[in-house]
């Protein structure tokens, strides 16, 4: 390994030490795990099955008492202390092994992600110097957001997507699934949801549904990178696909045509309408039982056609059904208006929002200030992609922020995490998907795991320099930016 690679981890190590002697993988290096470990074992076999194909080592796994011979890799709890969390780990070279000890899958997993930037993203050799590395998140939400409502992507996209927000120790994606323009998540009770519902699109875009058994897939699938998949169903507004789909829905009875345009605020729910209430519980019964997770947002945003009384009545049943469901939830800010209860959670996204009062009722703040981390703004006049109604966000915009401080009044206790969202309505495949994330998703995921302290955006920007030549290695169409000296070996 280079100085460049032992010195441009993203996110930021809470320690990192150099220490002599070195870990070489040969072809008779093993990956040990401690025996009955079932969540070492976990990460290890994911492990194998990223170096293998890299490193062209067969790199067994075994389970062993203990390892501590050269060139293995060895998964243990043994000395893991509790100030990790579940999600710290530590990484170490000692007597030329490499190991590393956690509490739980998701630090084994974090220790894998880490180990990996370690090693050079594409030739050999494959040595890995003296450190010693402890490590844990600053906030435990760290996580992006598809909007798969306006252009559909498909299960192969979205563990694609998946796979690289893992790379950067993200734990949360949450997916947008229903708008104006598409609803994409089959549901039993209300099937033409999905089969009429799901054929719209914004214009350009693409139509489709996930089945239970693909958003299931999907589930499992984040779970075993360490993602918690958080669902939404936006409500009352952004449902004209909804009432595209079921007349009854309607105010009037009478049901609108799908609908391609980028205009929002038309659609509502009828709040006053009991049918109303039966379909809101019918689908976030069916989604909450598919999904793994805690959560189970409900959108609340940009309700301009709902009146003020309407809105706070319809979101008070809405608050009851998810409680009765047993899930946590999450809306956009504009449910503060509606009144919040304990343990709610609150997505801030505009510019003149008033996160105390949240945190004054009770709730918990995920913070995606539109003009930081909209990940669909362009990154400058230029950009071809994207709008630009919030911000320019060019890279180094995306990074020197911080979740306290962006909103007064808001305290480190107060906030539960960061997210990035990226809106499709210009946004229609993966390439397109992978340019408007990349790089700007790096800062974002260091922002919400890295301590404040000791990192700054022009030391930052020379790491990330580092990652163009892992990013090229993984496929990944991101963005040149002038910002950042990207290094071309």
């Amino acid at each position: 390994m280079n100085k460049a690679q032992y010195e441009s981890l993203i996110p930021k190590p809470v320690l990192l030490e150099k220490r002599g002697g070195v870990c070489s993988l040969t072809p008779e290096s093993r990956i040990c795990v401690q025996a009955g470990s079932t969540w070492a074992l976990q990460a290890a076999e994911y492990l194998a099955g990223r170096l293998r194909p890299l490193t062209g080592l067969p790199l067994p796994v075994e389970e062993a008492a203990q390892a501590f011979e050269p060139g293995c890799i060895y998964f243990t709890a043994q000395g893991a202390g509790t100030e990790l969390g579940e999600e710290g780990y530590q990484l170490s070279t000692e007597e030329g092994c490499l190991i590393i000890r956690a509490r739980g899958f998701a630090g084994f997993f974090y220790g894998c992600q880490t180990l990996r930037q370690l090693l050079p993203p594409a030739e050999g050799p494959w040595e890995i110097p003296g450190v010693f590395i402890e490590d844990y998140p600053r906030f435990p939400w760290r996580g992006s957001m598809l909007d798969v409502a306006r252009s559909f992507f498909t299960v192969d996209e979205v563990k694609r997507l998946l796979d690289l927000l893992a790379a950067y120790k993200l734990n949360r994606l949450h997916l947008h699934l229903s708008d104006d323009q598409g609803w994409r998540i089959m549901i039993d009770s209300w099937p033409n949801l999905a089969l009429h519902g799901g054929s719209g699109a914004v214009e350009g875009g693409r139509a489709g549904f996930f089945t239970k058994a693909e958003y299931q897939e999907l589930a499992a699938y984040a779970q075993s990178r360490a993602i918690t998949l958080v669902p939404e169903i936006d409500l009352p507004g952004h449902t004209n696909a909804a009432l595209a789909s079921y007349p009854e829905l309607n105010r009037d009875g009478v049901a609108p045509g799908l609908y391609r345009g980028m205009k929002v605020g038309f659609s509502t729910l009828a709040a006053e309408k009991e049918i109303t209430y039966k379909f809101v519980s019918d689908v976030l019964g069916e989604l909450a039982a598919l999904t793994p997770g805690p959560y189970l947002h409900v959108g609340g945003d940009e309700a301009h056609s709902t009146k003020d009384e309407e809105y706070r009545l319809f979101m008070g049943r809405v608050q009851d059904i998810v409680a009765e469901l047993g899930k946590t939830l999450v809306g956009w800010d504009e449910i503060i208006q509606a009144g919040l209860r304990p343990g709610d959670l609150v997505q801030i996204w505009r510019k003149d929002t008033r996160p105390r009062e949240a945190v004054r009722q009770g709730a918990k703040l995920i913070m995606s200030p539109c003009t930081r981390v909209y990940l669909d703004m362009k990154y400058g006049p230029e950009t071809e992609l994207g709008q630009d109604w919030a911000a320019l966000i060019e890279v180094e915009d995306a990074y020197s922020w911080d979740p306290v401080s962006v909103y007064p009044d808001v305290g480190e206790e107060d906030v539960l995490g960061v997210e990035a969202p990226l809106w499709t309505e210009t946004i229609h495949n993966l390439g397109d998907m992978e340019y408007m994330l990349f790089p700007r998703l790096l800062g974002v995921a260091e922002i919400g795991w890295s301590p404040r302290q000791g990192r700054s955006w022009e030391e930052y920007r020379l790491r990330l320099a580092a990652h163009g030549p892992r990013l090229r290695a993984a496929g990944v169409n991101f963005y040149r930016s002038g910002q950042v000296p990207w290094e071309e070996r």
